[in-house]
């Protein structure tokens, strides 16, 4: 059996290796296989996210791509954490497909958008699975059957090739990298056993997956890519800590806050049973008797100060 070899993560690799057009075969590979068909890319598409500068941030990569038949896939890696996130996956779809309409041009013209959202960090709670699908139906209320268009309408929303099972509305992959077990079941497993671990064994067999292993090899690096690969990994470094400390610095003033606000709490309490002096409230809540006076008087009690 040959070695195991280190590769490239791959949110660098889709940053810098994977937007070459002899790289296509990597992304078809993993498209074709998380969507069980064929994906043949034609072009890399321009957008915010694909745009490099020297003051990229880290937390966030993407990657927009159009394949043979017009469809946009949107490839994301999420290194953490991101408040609404969910709602801006909804913005980032629904942007692309304006984006691609031009004003006075028909709604014919709509763009198929996919969005796969790599993600480093848990989603959600008591989850099993690792990969989360969603995307629009239309289900009776009362009999809870699927809608089913008439066939003029059906061949305008979902196109008149009878053998196509799509439609317009954008689709959402959600892939939960640090949830999966390292358990190979599937061939999309082995995908996500490189996401997780930047590694891929000799023994995987899904489509262009070698590729990839022998394309996002480190060893077979220029040194100028393993330097801006260095330097990519020792920044993403330092903008994880400086996130991790950002974090602890919130929890830690969430805690003081809440002890203050708890202390203020029973202060006015006892000011309203009026069975203390100012002072004995003072050396029971740690507050000052001039914090307490403030108090009395935003809700108007009298200490006889």
């Amino acid at each position: 059996m040959s070695e195991t070899r280190t590769l490239v993560s791959f949110d660098w690799a889709i940053k810098n290796i994977l937007r070459d057009k002899a790289n296509f075969d990597v992304l078809e590979g993993f498209l074709s296989t998380l969507l069980d068909k064929d994906i043949t890319i034609l072009s890399i598409l321009e957008s915010e996210g694909n745009q490099q500068y020297e003051t990229d941030k880290f937390n966030r990569v993407d990657l927009k791509v159009e394949d043979e038949h017009g469809e946009i896939f949107i490839i994301e890696v999420q290194n953490d954490r991101e408040i609404h996130y969910l709602e801006r996956l909804l913005y980032g779809s629904s942007k692309v497909i304006t984006d691609h309409l031009k004003l006075g041009d028909s709604y014919a013209g709509i763009k198929k958008v996919i969005m796969i959202n790599i993600l480093y960090f848990l989603l959600g709670e008591g989850e099993t699975d690792y990969i989360y699908y969603g995307k629009t139906e239309f289900h009776g209320l009362n009999d809870h059957k699927k809608l089913e268009f008439h066939r003029r309408k059906r061949d305008a929303v979902l196109g008149s090739d009878p053998e196509s099972n799509q439609n317009i509305f954008p689709e959402y992959y959600l892939i939960e990298v640090e949830r999966f077990k390292d358990v190979i079941q599937k061939g999309i497993d082995e995908w996500v056993y490189f996401f997780k671990n930047s590694e891929i064994k000799p023994e995987f067999k899904s489509k262009n997956i070698q590729k990839a292993r022998e394309k996002l090899n480190i060893l077979k690096m220029s040194d100028e890519q393993r330097k801006a690969y260095d330097r990519y990994l020792l920044n993403r470094m330092s903008e994880k800590e400086a996130i991790d400390t950002a974090k602890q610095d919130g929890i830690e003033e969430g805690i003081k806050k809440g002890i203050e606000e708890g202390k203020a709490e029973i202060a006015l309490n006892m000011l309203k049973m009026g069975l203390l002096p100012t002072e004995q409230i003072a050396q029971t809540t740690g507050l000052t008797e001039d914090q307490i006076i403030v108090l009395a008087k935003d809700v108007n009690l009298d200490t006889g100060e």
